[in-house]
């Protein structure tokens, strides 16, 4: 069995939607000082490798702590987008090489390629995303949730958020954004592992993904 981490870490450097702060990762206690380390983290919900919950717009959406742990652990499979270009959106298409497997999987993961502009300008401008249309079919199909390896599963240039809001608006489903290494889990089924940090109120929390084939 091979692990393998989709998560990207958290340093004062990662790329934040503009206008969100930076976290702040701060020396509490100190090894000198006190005989111990400790950090003070400060973190935004929607930083990193993070998941958004209905509660993300929706004020009596679904909150992330109001579903069953089971619901972040299930089958998985990428769905290759590498050939989108800049400010593209993924129609079903790119889900019909892989339907039978995309039918049997709990969450759907969209690789497009972005993660090579981490930490770039171009990571966060004209990025693609989710068509309406495939939004809206992946929520008739009941998935527990997407992934992307982008800021959004909306296009950089959707600022009305429309994917996000067939998806969410089932009170069902979440969003998993910023994943990375999507490619090395191939082409069949994987075990996915998502596991958003558990706070009162979580619209959304950065997760530690992973997944295992």
């Amino acid at each position: 069995m091979e692990i393998i981490d989709l998560t990207y870490t958290i340093d004062k450097d990662i790329p934040v939607w503009p206008g969100t702060p930076k976290p702040m990762l701060g020396s509490l206690c100190s090894y000198g000082k006190d005989g111990f380390r400790e950090t003070a983290l400060g973190l935004t919900s929607h930083m990193g490798t993070h998941m958004d919950a209905p509660a993300h717009l929706f004020a009596k959406g679904k909150t992330l702590e109001q579903f069953p742990a089971a619901h972040f652990i299930g089958k998985a499979v990428v769905i290759d987008c590498t050939g989108i270009k800049e400010g593209e959106y993924i129609t079903c298409k790119y889900i019909e090489p892989v339907r039978e497997l995309a039918d049997a999987a709990d969450f759907l993961l969209f690789r497009t390629g972005w993660e090579k502009f981490w930490g770039q300008e171009e990571y966060m401008r004209r990025s693609p995303g989710l068509e309406v249309d495939t939004a809206k079919y992946i929520a008739r199909a009941g998935k527990k949730g997407v992934g992307i390896d982008t800021m959004s599963i909306d296009a950089a240039e959707a600022r009305e958020l429309p994917a996000h809001k067939v998806l969410l608006g089932t009170n069902q489903m979440v969003i998993i954004e910023n994943l990375c290494r999507l490619k090395e889990l191939g082409s069949g089924l994987s075990d996915l592992i998502a596991l958003p940090l558990k706070y009162e109120y979580a619209d959304g929390a950065p997760v530690r993904a992973m997944a295992y084939i």
